[in-house]
């Protein structure tokens, strides 16, 4: 059985990567066809990668994009935005059943996000927010990187910030980070898991020394929200010793940096991490804007060099393996037992072989 949640809403790309052009990624095993369209207000289509003839990728040259109809390269069947085929070659006559798969889409929050399972459980207020990309309060910079390894992994990673001291020092990792407790609570009517890490006296990390100009100690808040299987946001909270929000939960004296992962799975052992920094001050500065590029990117890196190698080793030991968890792992174990609920499992207590 598949460990990947269907019947869900997953980020398949930002919306700067798809334009009037084709534009294809695999999502949940599924190569999805994208463009804007020309008419109206560009809206963004999705639809199966595959010609219905020979299954030749749409995607591929010489398919090409003709006043919004996409016509195959290999044998010209020509297809509508909305996926139904148009013409074929040879005849007057097009067959009912010539239709390519069509998703449901939604542009939000600098995101495009495809509905994969059922069309007729497409709800799109079921997507969870990340307003600060796209608000003038803020600002953002982003990427993705390419993880071969399953999409699990780096959910285990995120909620476990403890790893940031070994695997990240020199970059957002130190000695306070794996040595302070966690609390985890789960809203399971929500189905979000929030796990806190509160420091009130910590090392100030180069990540926010060099950006914010704090030095010494530090006053260190992490605030992980979690909503399964696509979305994590790390709030990120960063003050002088001493500095708290006021009691009308303004905080004028604290710099806030919001911290966002798309956790996309690719197929079962391969996943689409989008990843996006929002920060609320200096935000016309581009020296800072270029620095929090460089470095998250390199945190991310580090991050998948990690994870490649534990898929390997997962992929290739016996069965059987029984994992050790402890206190920190209380959001990840919390998480697991949802995946394997929205993927109809049994709530496993590890990340399993497949």
């Amino acid at each position: 059985m598949s460990s990947i949640p269907r019947d869900q809403w997953y980020v398949a790309a930002y919306g700067r990567e798809i334009g009037q052009e084709l534009f294809s990624r695999t999502v949940c095993g599924e190569s999805i066809l994208f463009w804007r369209t020309r008419a109206g207000t560009g809206t963004v289509t999705a639809m199966s990668d595959r010609c219905v003839h020979r299954r030749f990728p749409l995607s591929e040259a010489p398919s090409r994009l003709v006043d919004d109809q996409v016509v195959c390269g290999y044998h010209g069947f020509t297809y509508g935005a909305d996926g139904v085929c148009v013409a074929v070659p040879g005849q007057t006559r097009v067959p009912r059943t010539a239709r390519l798969k069509n998703y449901p889409v939604v542009e939000q929050d600098s995101f495009v996000w495809v509905w994969i399972g059922d069309p007729a459980e497409a709800d799109a207020a079921r997507i969870p927010r990340a307003p600060w990309l796209v608000s003038p309060d803020y600002t953002t910079v982003s990427g993705m990187e390419p993880l071969k390894a399953r999409f699990e992994l780096l959910v285990d990673n995120l909620l476990d910030l403890s790893h940031e001291t070994y695997l990240h020092g020199g970059y957002i990792g130190t000695p306070e980070v794996a040595a302070t407790p966690i609390t985890t609570a789960v809203d399971e009517a929500a189905g979000v898991i929030h796990v806190s890490r509160h420091m009130d006296d910590a090392e100030c990390p180069p990540f926010y020394a060099k950006s914010t100009g704090l030095t010494g100690r530090i006053m260190r808040w992490q605030d992980i929200e979690y909503t399964p299987p696509c979305l994590y946001k790390l709030h990120s909270r960063i003050a002088p010793l001493g500095v708290l929000p006021n009691e009308d939960g303004s905080d004028p004296g604290a710099f806030h940096v919001e911290v966002v992962y798309a956790i996309t799975p690719e197929t079962e052992h391969t996943t689409h991490d989008f990843w996006a920094v929002a920060r609320d001050f200096a935000l016309d500065d581009q020296g800072v804007s270029d620095f929090l590029a460089e470095q998250n990117r390199t945190v991310v890196l580090q991050d998948v060099a990690a994870l490649d190698v534990l898929e390997q080793v997962i992929d290739t030991e016996p069965p059987g393996y029984q994992e050790l968890s402890i206190n920190i792992d209380t959001g990840g174990l919390a998480a697991r037992r949802l995946l394997a609920e929205l993927a109809g499992q049994d709530g496993p207590a590890a990340v399993h072989r497949s």
